[in-house]
């Protein structure tokens, strides 16, 4: 199964920055880029790609480790930025990005002390992709857009292990589906 560990932004904050991402839909150019629905989005702590299912408990133990170990801390959703040239567009991040960055590096540990394979670390940039483009789009107007938008600030207050479950109709814009597998709380108190 295709794996990732997550933090969820709550249904509240995801409707406002629906709204944001609303008004970039009429931006010109825009039905260039393939939006992405609020039910996609997320800020991944660490992608684990297909996972076989008896490394699951191993990982799920560890996982939960690293979340009694993370205390909760304040996150909201702000500003925006690209990857690739315009391959992706996204929203930032504002808050306690220490702990999220930290929290997102346990979550890489874990997967490599349960046997997976994580390739190269990279910095962990904290994003919610909101577009992506299957090639390079100037989307400056559409950054600058996102540059004012600031959600309110919520606690985060548990880790997610989220399975991936890809489009398969061969439909144009179908999304993927992701589906919550298992949740555990931070802080020891959790």
């Amino acid at each position: 199964m295709r794996l990732f560990a997550a933090v969820l932004p709550p249904d509240d904050v995801t409707g406002e920055l629906a709204a944001e991402v609303a008004a970039l839909r009429r931006l010109p150019r825009a039905d260039g880029l393939r939006w992405t629905g609020r039910p996609g989005w997320h800020f991944t702590l660490a992608f684990y790609g297909e996972v076989d299912g008896g490394l699951v408990p191993e990982l799920s133990a560890r996982l939960e480790r690293a979340a009694r170990r993370t205390d909760p801390f304040p996150l909201a959703v702000r500003g925006g930025g690209q990857f690739g040239h315009g391959r992706a567009l996204w929203a930032g991040a504002d808050g306690d990005l220490r702990t999220l960055r930290l929290l997102a590096e346990r979550c890489e540990a874990a997967a490599r002390k349960a046997g997976l394979p994580m390739g190269e670390h990279r910095r962990y940039k904290a994003h919610l992709t909101v577009a992506r483009s299957r090639e390079a789009a100037d989307v400056r107007a559409y950054v600058a857009a996102l540059d004012a938008f600031t959600s309110r600030t919520w606690t985060v207050r548990d880790l997610v292990l989220v399975r991936s479950n890809l489009p398969r109709s061969g439909v144009p814009g179908e999304q993927p589906r992701y589906e919550a597998v298992a949740r555990w709380p931070l802080g020891a108190a959790g």
